[in-house]
């Protein structure tokens, strides 16, 4: 994922094409360097569409039809074309009239005040847009400490299994974050996504699990419904041009 929280990641390759230059050029030797086979745009600040389309297109230059571009708008952006309802500046709409054959999928966030997965309304209206099911991946908080708009197992597999039927092609899940995700916790992460793979590919009931599924009142956000979903600290001085990036997992942390 480039972005989210990481202020300055997107206008600095929004302006002319020498700095945008000396800012993607570690990003693509870090995707080379680690054999990615894709990238999350996560843009969370505001960005032009002839900034996000010279991106897109300049990382399938690079690497290819086959290198899988995606994007994380928030849900409201997808529904409106209001400034107030869409942190990233451009219109996903016409992003996806010019560019969406380029884009594999939008990772929505349905959480922070930005959608309501109690129901399937924001769904369908995405879809009546014209933005192509299996394009829209629901994205939700996994753990009601994880930020406002948590929704109980029992409605959300009620919701997305009325999806599922109501649209064969229907994109799928994602999940913020998965270190702590329910029911299993820090202990049992992947028991959310066993849960989620269940309801969404067989659309019937998940079996049950080795922890009971918490009954969780939703979380609702007390904030502006339309609050900065990660705003950041504001920073007077320009971020310099990074020249190389320090990567670490458990694989390449020497012993």
């Amino acid at each position: 994922m480039l972005g989210g929280a990481a202020k300055g990641s997107f206008t600095r390759l929004d302006l002319d094409d020498a700095t945008f230059e000396a800012y993607y050029i570690p990003l693509r030797n870090l995707i080379r360097e680690r054999n990615l086979d894709g990238l999350d745009l996560d843009v969370e600040e505001r960005m032009t569409l002839a900034g996000i389309i010279r991106l897109i297109d300049r990382l399938k230059s690079d690497f290819g039809n086959d290198f899988i571009i995606t994007l994380a708008p928030v849900a409201a952006a997808l529904m409106s074309e209001r400034p107030e309802h869409n942190l990233s500046g451009f219109s996903y709409e016409a992003l996806e009239v010019m560019r969406g054959k380029q884009i594999g999928w939008y990772n929505t966030q349905f959480y922070c005040g930005w959608g309501d997965l109690s129901k399937t309304d924001g769904y369908d209206f995405m879809v009546r847009r014209g933005f192509p099911a299996d394009k829209i991946v629901i994205g939700m908080v996994t753990n009601p400490g994880n930020g406002s708009g948590w929704v109980p197992f029992e409605l959300l597999q009620d919701v997305l299994i009325t999806l599922k039927l109501r649209y064969p092609g229907f994109g799928g899940v994602m999940g913020w974050e998965y270190f702590n995700s329910l029911p299993g916790d820090r202990a049992r992460p992947w028991e959310w996504a066993a849960f989620m793979t269940k309801t969404v590919r067989n659309g019937l009931p998940a079996a049950a699990s080795s922890a009971p599924v918490p009954v969780v009142a939703p979380i609702m956000a007390k904030q502006n419904p339309f609050m900065m979903v990660d705003e950041d600290l504001k920073v007077k001085d320009d971020a310099p041009v990074p020249k190389e990036f320090e990567y670490y997992s458990d694989g390449s942390i020497a012993e």
